[in-house]
């Protein structure tokens, strides 16, 4: 019996559990924070990578669709208040023939009539422009379109430089060419690698014209148009006498419209009207990210009520 119980004593203490083994310690404490730290973390790092990528997403520039531009523009014609007399058309032409006699006596007659009240209507403040009244349309191309002020005069564009070559930087990085007309030179000369080995180039006017490159007029003496003097005659281009400019490429004269109509949604209104803007600013600055330029909008001044604006 002794045997017995001695048996069943040592069956019931393998069955026994230690309950020492069952308590966390430190260790399993530790590694548990840690692993729960590094679960914090990833977590935190792939919502923020999210985030940025969200925000690239939305901050990607809206194409806004513009209409062409269609300037009214006098030409050669004298500046005035009126509008000058339509060449007739051919229907017109036929109705200007010599009328048949009888027709003619009638009508000397009611000339002879009206003469008195015809000279009472005249304006005697008669100028001294053979084409009356003048055109009343603004300077440019002569043609038909809106009452809107040409880029060319609306725009202006800022540049900040310590010498010539940070200057010619800015300027070939819109791939800007530096060029000069007059001054008794048939042709349009012009500078293109400004930077980096200039390029002299030599073309007839109608030949630039057929390009359509937006072009400005440096018309003020400024340290701006020292460099560009500079840059003209490293490329051995004359400029004394000359008008000098800046011919702008048609995709970065896409990309400043873009950033004028995209101004003018966020400042002035939602319902884009070119014809109010007197003049958008633009400003040379380095990009914050990647190297290179961009032209941003400083300011945008309109047109008052009844000067084109609205």
């Amino acid at each position: 019996m002794a045997e017995t119980s001695k048996t069943v004593g040592e069956s019931n203490s393998v069955l026994d559990i230690d309950e020492t083994s069952m308590k966390t310690n430190s260790v399993d404490q530790a590694s548990s924070l840690l692993l729960s730290l590094a679960f914090l973390i990833g977590l935190a790092v792939f919502m923020l990578g999210l985030l940025f990528f969200l925000r690239s997403m939305s901050s990607t520039q809206q194409v806004i669709i513009l209409e062409p531009e269609r300037i009214a523009g006098r030409g050669e014609n004298a500046e005035g208040t009126e509008r000058d007399f339509d060449p007739p058309s051919a229907d017109e032409v036929e109705q200007l023939n010599e009328p048949a006699i009888e027709q003619t006596l009638q009508l000397v007659t009611e000339a002879i009539s009206s003469i008195s009240s015809t000279l009472d209507a005249m304006d005697t403040n008669v100028g001294n422009d053979s084409n009356g009244k003048g055109d009343s349309r603004p300077p440019g191309p002569e043609g038909e379109g809106d009452d809107i002020i040409p880029r060319f005069d609306r725009w202006e564009l800022k540049f900040t430089a310590r010498d010539r070559r940070s200057y010619a930087i800015q300027l070939e990085a819109f791939k800007i060419d530096i060029g000069a007309i007059g001054g008794g030179v048939a042709t349009v000369d012009y500078v293109t690698s400004v930077a980096n080995g200039p390029s002299k180039n030599s073309v007839a006017p109608k030949d630039e014209k057929a390009r359509k490159r937006l072009k400005f007029i440096s018309v003020s003496e400024s340290v701006l148009l020292q460099y560009e003097k500079q840059i003209l005659q490293a490329a051995g281009i004359p400029h004394a006498g000359r008008q000098i400019l800046k011919f702008v490429p048609n995709d970065v004269e896409e990309q400043l419209a873009q950033a004028e109509a995209a101004y003018f949604l966020d400042k002035r209104s939602k319902d884009f009207r070119v014809t109010t803007i007197a003049k958008t600013v633009f400003e040379c600055r380095p990009k914050g990210k990647g190297g290179g330029f961009e032209f941003v909008v400083i300011d945008q001044r309109y047109r008052v009520a009844g000067n084109g604006g609205k």
